[in-house]
């Protein structure tokens, strides 16, 4: 490939983003408060941000089933940060995972890049198509959700609820090394998920949970299943102790 095809994609990657995260951004605003309005008079305590404060934190791993990649292990940690509303508890996280594209994927980016290159090249070149290899893809992920929370049976909290997120792709692959293609993947994108899970306080300064998410980005949308384990370093809220 010329050296004019490195530049290729840039700008059409910011402008299509800079327009994701604004759709992105206004659904989940929407989306939260519409989660806190229904739980007002179901839910926990009547909360404001007046009782906003760090509760504690927890490990998690899980896997996930990606549209453009081959399903794969992801970790992470989420931060309790308390209620902003009746039952509406405020949870940011982060979270890894890294996989190889799918090759049905990998073929039509190889077939885009052929119709560019045979477009700009004299047919007699003998040009027979680009072959990119196995392509790494990588997503560094940083997530504010709420989740409504309530109290059922035998003590175990249940939870559902929006975030929105920021997605940090990295691209690696020896064909595409240095080349627009990795440019084009290595990208800051906005995403929306919706999720659900159950918590079992097991004392009040450890609980266990699993949950299932949903993650919808423009490109890409995967279903995620997490286990996880939170130290709690303040007291629990009303209602959402263990049961005695």
């Amino acid at each position: 490939m010329s050296n004019a095809l490195r530049g290729i994609g840039d700008g059409v990657g910011r402008r299509r983003n800079r327009l994701a995260w604004g759709v992105a951004l206004g659904s989940s605003l929407g989306l939260l408060l519409s989660v806190g309005q229904a739980g007002a008079q179901t839910t926990l305590a009547d909360y404001d941000y007046e009782n906003l404060a760090f509760r504690g934190f927890s490990l998690e791993g899980g896997f996930i089933f990606p549209s453009r990649v081959d399903p794969t292990y992801t970790v992470g940690a989420r931060f309790d940060l308390g209620y902003l509303g009746p039952g509406l508890r405020i949870v940011p996280g982060i979270a890894y995972w890294s996989s190889t594209m799918k090759r049905s994927e990998v073929a039509k980016l190889e077939g885009k890049i052929d119709e560019l290159v045979e477009s700009q090249i004299d047919p007699a070149s003998g040009f027979t198509g680009v072959d990119l290899g196995t392509i790494e893809w990588s997503d560094f992920v940083l997530s504010l959700d709420g989740h409504l929370v309530w109290s059922v049976p035998f003590g175990v909290l249940t939870f559902a609820g929006a975030g929105v997120s920021a997605h940090i792709f990295n691209a690696k692959g020896r064909a595409i090394s240095g080349t627009f293609v990795e440019d084009f993947m290595d990208t800051v994108a906005p995403g929306l998920n919706l999720h659900g899970g159950v918590e079992l306080p097991l004392s009040d300064q450890f609980r266990l949970y699993g949950l299932g998410r949903v993650e919808l980005l423009e490109n890409l949308r995967y279903m995620e299943l997490r286990v996880g384990g939170q130290i709690m370093l303040a007291p629990p809220a009303p209602g959402e102790g263990r049961s005695r």
